[in-house]
């Protein structure tokens, strides 16, 4: 064999032989673990996409169709020539009962006796007018600063709200009722009246007061018109602004 020399003469060195690199073992968990039976059931086969070829646990139930909001109300439909206020639904119509929580608005029973000489008096206010209201035994009249009813009040919709007190405790045809009114318009001295003849019911029977107080008879409305300011056209109406 001809040993091989470098450009130096000096022979060339053998290339040293590569290490051998270790196998890595194996960790006895690793091994116990491939060693054991894979059961199919245990692990599902993969597809080419990743997912498990899993047929057996299919869900077989139909999907449910999801609710629709509002379908289980029912559809408030008025008929013709039906009172849409009148508060009483269909099915108590049909069973003939009522709501409790409904106000009644019908007389009450009142145990009121009134004897032959029998006064009761009362001030009653609405806005700046003030009645002054005497009740006594009669047949349902009105007397307003000497006038009759219809003449002092001609308005049906004035004498409806002055008669009010009387209906409530159904002794609009048993009580007579002489005022002297002052101040106001004739809507606020229909107010006042009405108001100084439900004081004047207190006087004969306190126990009316819940009934009459749960109709707002006995409130003292303080309404009043806003008095005008200084600089203002009204109480709170200003002169138009311009800037040129």
């Amino acid at each position: 064999m001809i040993d091989e020399t470098t450009t130096d003469g000096t022979p060339e060195e053998e290339p040293q032989a590569a290490a051998e690199t270790p196998e890595p073992t194996e960790a006895p968990e690793a091994e116990a673990a491939a060693e054991q039976p894979v059961s199919e059931e245990a692990a599902p086969a993969v597809t080419a996409e990743g997912e498990t070829d899993d047929e057996d646990e299919t869900d077989e139930t139909p999907r449910v169709k999801p609710a629709i909001p509002g379908a289980d109300l029912e559809v408030d439909i008025v008929e013709e020539g039906a009172d849409p206020f009148s508060g009483e639904s269909d099915e108590d119509s049909e069973d003939g009962s009522e709501d409790d929580d409904l106000v009644d608005h019908g007389p009450i029973t009142t145990t009121i006796e009134l004897a032959a000489d029998a006064r009761y008096r009362a001030t009653g206010k609405r806005k700046t007018a003030v009645a002054r209201v005497t009740l006594k035994p009669g047949t349902g009249k009105y007397t307003i600063n000497g006038k009759d009813v219809d003449a002092y009040f001609p308005r049906a919709t004035l004498q409806r709200v002055l008669r009010q007190p009387l209906e409530v405790v159904a002794l609009e045809e048993k009580v007579d009722v002489v005022a002297a009114i002052h101040g106001g318009g004739v809507a606020a001295q229909a107010g006042a009246l009405r108001h100084g003849v439900s004081r004047a019911l207190l006087e004969a029977d306190p126990q009316l007061r819940a009934e009459l107080k749960r109709r707002g008879f006995l409130t003292r409305d303080a309404r009043v018109k806003e008095r005008k300011k200084a600089g203002l056209k009204k109480a709170r109406k200003r002169p138009q602004f311009s800037k040129r």
